[in-house]
């Protein structure tokens, strides 16, 4: 079964990104790109957009 991701917010700030995604088993999540391609984040599942957001900006300090 192939699986759909929506990207709902990309935010670049202090060489990173900052990704904002929704998939139908865990609903929204944040991750954050640094530079060198690694990829880090909470494993929580948020039940909005705004809260993975505002999740991923405390994460990342902005």
């Amino acid at each position: 079964m192939p699986s759909n991701v929506k990207i709902e917010t990309l935010i670049f700030t202090n060489n990173q990104i900052l990704m904002v995604f929704y998939t139908a088993v865990h609903a929204w999540e944040f991750r954050i790109i640094s530079p060198d391609g690694s990829v880090y984040g909470k494993k929580g599942i948020y039940y909005t957009a705004d809260a993975a957001l505002r999740a991923g900006k405390e994460w990342v300090q902005i």
